[in-house]
């Protein structure tokens, strides 16, 4: 072939080339190389069999997107290799080999050629003005070519899914070490997709989206996720303290105009809008502030109780009391949900029976195709996660896991049953149907229990349900640690916990006392230290069936799950699940003579 420059006006698209007669092709991601650099790949042509000039037989957009750039005045000859004369079998064939061997490289060289060019000088603008990709896109191919290597290689491999890679771009070079690390070791686990991000954040994931301050003037790291809309706060307590910090502005805000009342409720704290009346700024509406534990804030504007709301109507305006602040935060609320959903699915293992109901429940009232999927557990800090993944209940539910995957001939080191059919690919349900068939009944109700305590949501009314129906008593599955009691900051309750360990004479001693001061007396209960007899099997009341609260503030969600779902039940079954359990013999007499060393 002859290599020569050849003028538009003299080329033409032959008959013979395989996208001849097609529709106009897309051309964005080709126009602005060439309007940029000219046509750096030499077309395929010959000559004629009639006339002057030559017809194009592999090239087409090339010329095409020539064409275009040609109209703003960008005209240029274009590189052609000329093909000898000949029939068009010869001329298909070389069109056909030219498009088939133009395949996309591998996304991995990508990244790796884009960081490359990079290395050399270029930036963004100009990567993105050659390829004709925004900004953004080369952003996340650079962010990708920027892992390390071994991770690279593993995702070339398929050993890590897309999703993962793309979370790991918002890791720190030192957590993708430490990730591969994990990766490496057989005895623990690597987290992937979701439970990677909170592996990343330290299992609190707040995203950008959430905080109503100005990102502009904020001080700290925030982690972009190039492959998302905004990013992550890095350190979740500096994010905690600018959130607040503008929920006091807001507040000082809505009562700057003329709002009566402006009640900003603790984290966690859900808004019973069913709770109250719609009542306008002029007649003594309030506005509520409810903030979720993943930052969220919601602003309810204009409402009353509908006890005020009737002493309005009746004309005795509203009452005096203002509203009260939850005894239980929200840090609390999410330790007192793991460990009471850790322990009822604990428990549900010894009930299939009531799991494969469960299960129907589910599929009844599910989603669309009743999707299954993992609770995720979501510690609001590593002392809660630390906390639950110690616990007697987990410790159970995990054994319990590791023996099932084994009996399928799964990964006994999979941190879920569902979905491990998944690593088959769309055969994978098949392939696990087919191993349920070998099984005998009872381990396949063993698996179903299994498979329905990873799906059942943490602080829900079925958690309550299943409390009720099962019989639950958080003494086999739970005693208080320091995470508990590094979390209970209110002395109202404090007070009444101290009168349940060491009796009312104590508790009436130590009423104005600190919180520290009541924690500890707490403590030395637990541990008998410190002269205080040591207590066995307590149980805060939130955590028990039913349970209950400390002060007539309320607020704990066990609480109102609970009586959601009370009335459901029978009332001798409800009865007996509300009774507290019988003391064993001698078990009565010696928390007498306890409390009354302890006073």
């Amino acid at each position: 072939m002859q290599l020569q420059h050849i003028a538009l006006s003299r080329l033409t698209v032959s008959d013979a080339n395989m996208r001849a007669g097609k529709k106009p092709p897309d051309l964005d991601d080709l126009l602005p190389s060439i309007r940029l650099r000219g046509v750096l790949v030499p077309l395929i042509v010959r000559p004629r069999a009639e006339g002057e000039g030559y017809e194009i037989v592999a090239g087409r957009r090339r010329f095409l997107a020539a064409s275009l750039a040609a109209e703003d005045g960008k005209a240029a000859d274009l590189p052609c290799a000329i093909m000898d004369a000949g029939d068009d079998a010869a001329a298909l064939e070389a069109s056909i080999l030219e498009n088939v061997a133009r395949a996309e490289p591998h996304e991995v060289e990508q990244w790796v050629s884009f960081t490359r060019l990079v290395k050399e000088g270029r930036s963004a603008e100009e990567i993105g003005l050659v390829f004709g990709l925004t900004e953004r896109q080369v952003g996340q191919v650079l962010a990708l070519g920027n892992l390390l290597p071994k991770i690279r290689d593993l995702y070339r491999a398929g050993d890590i899914d897309g999703g993962s890679v793309k979370l790991l771009t918002m890791a720190t070079k030192a957590q993708q070490k430490d990730w591969l690390a994990l990766l490496a070791d057989k005895e623990r686990y690597a987290p992937m997709g979701a439970s990677l991000k909170s592996w990343l954040f330290g299992g609190a994931s707040i995203a950008t989206a959430h905080a109503i301050f100005d990102l502009e003037t904020y001080p700290h790291a925030i982690v972009t996720d190039l492959f998302g809309d905004g990013g992550y706060f890095a350190d979740a307590g500096a994010f905690w303290d600018a959130q607040r910090a503008a929920i006091e502005e807001k507040r000082q805000a809505y009562l700057g105009a003329g709002w009566s009342e402006v009640v900003v409720l603790e984290p966690g704290q859900y808004f019973p809008s069913w709770d109250y009346e719609r009542t306008a700024k002029s007649k003594g509406g309030k506005v509520y502030i409810a903030v979720s534990q993943r930052g969220e804030v919601a602003f309810h504007e204009g409402y009353l109780t509908r006890k005020d709301a009737r002493r309005l109507a009746a004309g005795e305006g509203p009452s005096e009391a203002k509203p009260q602040r939850s005894e239980v935060t929200g840090s609390l609320q999410n330790y007192i949900d793991l460990h009471r959903h850790a322990a009822v699915r604990a428990d549900l293992l010894g009930a299939p029976d009531a799991a494969l109901r469960l299960m129907a429940a589910h599929v009844l009232a599910g989603s669309y195709l009743f999707a299954v999927r993992p609770e995720p557990q979501r510690s609001s800090s590593d002392a809660i996660a630390e906390s639950i993944e110690t616990s007697p209940a987990e410790t159970r539910f995990d054994a319990e896991r590791r023996e099932l995957l084994a009996l399928l001939d799964l990964d006994a080191e999979s941190p879920t049953l569902i979905q491990t059919g998944a690593a088959y690919g769309s055969t994978g349900t098949a392939e696990l149907f087919v191993r349920l068939l070998a099984l005998d009944d009872a381990a396949v109700m063993r698996v179903v229990a299994l498979a329905m305590g990873e799906a059942l949501a943490a602080g829900s009314a079925e958690v309550e349900a299943l409390s009720l129906h099962l019989g639950l008593d958080m003494r086999d599955h739970w005693q208080a640690d320091d995470a508990f009691i590094d979390l209970i900051r209110d002395r109202e309750v404090l007070t009444p916990m101290i009168a349940d360990m060491a009796g009312n004479e104590v508790a009436e001693a130590n009423r104005t006392e600190k919180v520290k001061a009541q924690k500890a007396i707490l403590s030395d209960c637990l541990a008998g230290a410190n002269g205080r007899a040591k207590v066995e099997g307590w149980v805060p009341r939130w955590m028990q069936v039913p349970p209950s609260h400390y002060t007539e503030r309320g607020g704990a969600g066990t609480v109102r799950h609970h009586a959601e779902v009370a009335h459901l039940f029978g009332a001798e079954e409800a009865e007996a699940a509300a009774s507290p359990p019988a003391p064993e013999e001698g078990e009565e007499q010696v928390a007498e003579e306890m409390v009354a060393e302890a006073a």
